[in-house]
């Protein structure tokens, strides 16, 4: 995933807003054989009912949302996001299960006392068995926000 520094800082601040609940989100950006560019994100309300410090759930409305915002700047959904509040950055069991997008990027975001620390990134296997490390690389790119 190439991402800006800023488009991160969004992710950690969400995390950190969201605490103790679980935030979430969509990457936006662009798809190549090289891997996900990532020029925004549009967070999203965390429609999970119960458990909202563990897990989350997206809406069809929400991603229906998510991607017109996105093909109006002539990008794609290219991945989520979503924190792990007093955990690591990897993902559960929950979010192997979830997963259903092969060449969708998963960020990550540890929360530990409103405070974000790591963020990762995931690529889940062609096969959906496990999650892949997805390196990042903070491009210098000014972001571009739709």
């Amino acid at each position: 995933m190439r991402i800006h520094d800023e488009i991160l800082d969004a992710i950690r601040k969400h995390g950190s807003d969201a605490y103790p609940e679980e935030c979430c989100g969509f990457l936006l950006g662009s798809m190549t054989a090289d891997g996900n560019d990532v020029a925004a994100v549009t967070p999203v309300k965390n429609r999970r009912k119960t458990n909202r410090d563990r897990r989350f759930s997206i809406s069809a409305d929400d991603f229906q949302d998510a991607d017109l915002a996105a093909h109006e700047q002539g990008w794609d959904i290219v991945g989520f996001y979503h924190s792990h509040p007093d955990h690591s950055a990897e993902p559960s069991a929950t979010d192997l299960a979830e997963a259903t997008f092969p060449g969708y990027t998963y960020a990550i975001v540890s929360v530990f006392n409103h405070r974000p620390q790591e963020v990762t990134a995931w690529s889940l296997s062609p096969d959906r068995s496990r999650f892949e490390t997805e390196p990042i690389e903070i491009t210098t790119e000014t972001p571009v926000t739709p």
